[in-house]
């Protein structure tokens, strides 16, 4: 349940072209509605400003949950996550060269790739349909 107005979840959802800020899918080729999602949860003390807030599809909220940090695979340290309102996705992640996987570049991209599950096997599959049927990039 969203806790902005429609305006400022226009505002999110424009200013994000309409794609996850986490995972970069497009919204138009899930057939699903995507969530004004709190970077910083509200759990925590997060804000329902634009500042604060990102477009997320449900696949990624689902699994960031209230979080702020994951294990980076690599190192098996604590790092954040991904913040869309901070980073920048280019420093943080690449897209394989077949285009079906996300790779973190950093602790920060890694973490992320792995808590919110960019490369699970369903992903995969429906970026290798997105890919043929010229959706993606």
């Amino acid at each position: 349940m969203s806790t902005v107005s429609p305006q400022v979840a226009r505002k999110v959802a424009e200013r994000a072209r309409f794609r996850c800020e986490y995972c970069h899918t497009p919204q138009m080729i899930t057939g699903q509605t995507f969530h004004i999602e709190h970077i910083l949860p509200r759990s925590q003390g997060g804000q329902s400003d634009l500042h604060n807030l990102c477009l997320a599809c449900p696949r990624c909220n689902l699994h960031k949950q209230d979080l702020i940090a994951a294990i980076d695979p690599r190192t098996n340290r604590h790092a954040r996550l991904f913040d869309p309102r901070q980073d920048d996705w280019d420093k943080h992640f690449r897209w394989s060269s077949a285009l079906t996987r996300v790779i973190g570049r950093t602790s920060i991209g890694r973490a992320t790739v792995v808590r919110l599950s960019f490369n699970s096997p369903v992903m995969i599959l429906a970026r290798q349909m997105w890919v043929l049927l010229r959706l993606l990039p």
